[in-house]
């Protein structure tokens, strides 16, 4: 199986999002499931249920999750060379040549990924467009949206 990259800054918040599953959350649940059974019948306690059902869900997230991490290639982007170029990491600022904005992001792995919050998996077109590109270089990428046209006026590798 391949190597999913991902930030340093990434591995530590899924490490925290497992802690937190297997040492808070795991054991409310087990806490919930036996205050239902304490109630009687469990054909028909919809509390037993309900917590039988979260319980498969955190049990799901936490095999996900370890399962990610098994599997992720840890990219620290302040230890590569600041040549000034678009690297997976980078927080890149790009200029809209379409809407005379501006607007920064950081390339992610798929994992970490927040376009709300400024975070674009180098999967994405934006992302695979950017990869490689240098400040002051203009790039046209096609989206599924339509084509965007961008400078890119920073990149910083933080």
């Amino acid at each position: 199986m391949s190597r999913v990259p991902i930030t340093k800054e990434g591995e530590i918040i899924l490490k925290e999002r497992l802690t937190k599953l297997k040492f808070v959350d795991r054991p409310q649940i087990s806490e919930a499931i036996a205050e239902a059974r304490a109630h009687g019948d469990l054909k028909e306690n919809a509390e037993y249920h309900a917590a039988k059902e979260q319980q498969g869900l955190t049990e799901a997230k936490i095999n996900e999750l370890e399962h990610a991490l098994a599997n992720a290639q840890v990219i620290d982007v302040r230890e590569l060379p600041k040549t000034g170029k678009v690297v997976f990491g980078a927080t890149i600022k790009l200029y809209n040549l379409d809407t005379d904005e501006s607007i920064s992001y950081r390339i992610v792995g798929n994992l970490e990924s927040d376009p709300a919050n400024g975070m674009i998996s180098i999967d994405t077109p934006i992302g695979r467009g950017l990869i490689g590109k240098s400040i002051g270089d203009e790039v046209s990428i096609e989206t599924p949206s339509g084509k965007l046209n961008f400078e890119i006026e920073e990149v910083e590798h933080i």
